[in-house]
């Protein structure tokens, strides 16, 4: 399988090619369809398996790469219902040690999902847009 793209940049999963048209699958649909060979091409760089993870949205899938444990999906939970917490809160209120912690925030920081704030005076952390919109969209498919 390989990833190619039509004339309007779209992205498919290369399925069947035949003499004139090509059997695609749409990553974010699951749809197949016959498109005329003309108007594919080849995406390099672009592994077929990064292609279907497109289903997933793109918060989501940041979500899914940067947490590495039940603790760091834990810790981004705990800022979705508390909001912005100082740091010297959440120290408290966890069973980390402070490196640890410090590191799931550089990991979060870097992906994104968390950013510095200003609590009651005291640094703190909270969730940015594309977590909250993340942690819906699983709160969504593992609710029902």
């Amino acid at each position: 399988m390989q990833t190619v793209r039509d004339e309007s940049g779209r992205r498919y999963l290369l399925v069947k090619r035949s003499g004139e048209s090509s059997l695609v699958r749409d990553p974010q649909t699951g749809d197949e369809t016959y498109l005329e060979n003309e108007r594919l091409t080849s995406v390099e760089g672009e592994s077929p398996l990064e292609t279907a993870a497109r289903r997933v949205p793109s918060p989501t899938r940041r979500i899914l790469t940067a947490v590495h444990s039940e603790r760091s999906i834990g810790l981004l939970l705990e800022l979705e219902s508390r909001g912005a917490v100082p740091v010297r809160e959440l120290l408290t209120s966890y069973a980390l040690c402070e490196s640890d912690f410090h590191g799931l925030l550089a990991e979060f920081r870097a992906a994104g999902l968390v950013r510095e704030c200003r609590v009651a005076g005291e640094r703190g952390y909270e969730l940015t847009d594309t977590a909250i919109e993340g942690l819906e969209h699983l709160s969504q498919k593992f609710d029902q």
